[in-house]
């Protein structure tokens, strides 16, 4: 049945976004697999800011081996106690985890038929599960796929504001490297959408 939902047409730029955001969910979620490091490392750029930013990525991923990216992974998002980074939305909303902003976001969950996968024992908020969320509703893994106002909301209320953030602290921690270029991604990819949604009319707040 999920199948079927999913053949809903989707205009070819939004699958494009969606690919994307499902693209950084994965680098995000978990250590890069080999597999995920050699889509990385084929990855095309242009002259774009977003586009330089991706063949930048792509360059360091084929020099990148699946230990080392192992060893950032952990040194940014674990650590022995911490991660340099904590990548959650409450935490860079309010200072602390498992605040209000996580409330919110597990209420529109409910509301859009989204679940969190019985495996994943993070809280929701964080970056990679937000990203696998907004790419799943441009698609339409959780119902029929999201319009532009239903997109607008939510990236206004659980990414909007404080994913650049995020992404930008990212390009700059101490321990990226391979992650580096990740973060310019990202960066670039949310002001495109904040700006798209403007464009569109939809003024993120």
């Amino acid at each position: 049945m999920g199948n079927a939902v999913e053949t809903v047409a989707v205009p070819e730029e939004d699958l494009l976004r969606a690919d994307l955001y499902d693209f950084l969910g994965a680098l995000l979620s978990n250590p890069p697999s080999g597999e995920l490091l050699g889509k990385t490392a084929a990855l095309d750029g242009d002259d774009s800011e977003l586009g330089q930013a991706i063949g930048a990525l792509a360059r360091l991923a084929r020099a990148t081996k699946t230990k080392s990216a192992e060893r950032e992974f952990n040194a940014l998002f674990i650590g022995m106690a911490r991660g340099e980074l904590l990548p959650y939305a409450s935490f860079y909303l309010t200072g602390f985890l498992n605040e209000k902003p996580l409330a919110n976001l597990r209420r529109d969950m409910l509301g859009l038929g989204i679940e969190r996968a019985p495996n994943v024992f993070e809280p929701e908020d964080n970056i990679a599960s937000l990203c696998e969320m907004m790419g799943g509703m441009i698609r339409g893994r959780f119902g029929a796929p999201a319009d532009l106002a239903q997109q607008r909301d939510f990236y206004n209320k659980h990414i909007g504001p404080w994913a650049g953030l995020f992404f930008k602290d990212l390009e700059g921690a101490k321990n990226s490297v391979f992650y580096a270029p990740v973060g310019t991604v990202g960066r670039v990819f949310m002001d495109i959408e904040k700006e798209a949604f403007r464009m569109a009319g939809e003024t993120p707040a």
